[in-house]
């Protein structure tokens, strides 16, 4: 176990934060944001996006970006909305989420956008 890394995460500084599974990976790529989507078109799960602001994270309250989008199949159009949240709210983390129906629940949640302290 030694070789297990220490991530200095701490509540008073807001960018060592870590959110969900992929926030301990590099941030991800555009085109690994398309990947993550396309998996959750593929499951059938309806996508969803939210945000908050850096030292709300850790609270369970995320503000929703619109609607989740029932039915929406087109990667480009789910994109397209991640990146207007993220245009709109250029401080603030953005989630991309994907509903299952039949679970009711998250399939899938993570960060693609973190957000600059304030």
């Amino acid at each position: 176990m030694s070789t297990m890394q220490d991530y200095k995460s701490n509540l008073s500084d807001t960018s060592s934060r870590k959110f969900e599974t992929f926030s301990y990976l590099p941030t991800m790529t555009d085109a690994q944001i398309r990947e993550q989507i396309q998996y959750i078109v593929k499951q059938g799960w309806n996508p969803g996006i939210e945000h908050t602001e850096p030292q709300n994270a850790f609270q369970n309250y995320w503000y929703m970006w619109k609607l989740p989008m029932f039915g929406e199949t087109n990667v480009d159009t789910i994109l397209a909305e991640c990146a207007a949240c993220h245009k709109a709210h250029p401080n603030n983390h953005v989630r991309l989420l994907g509903f299952n129906n039949y679970k009711q629940s998250a399939g899938a949640s993570m960060v693609i956008y973190r957000g600059k302290a304030v």
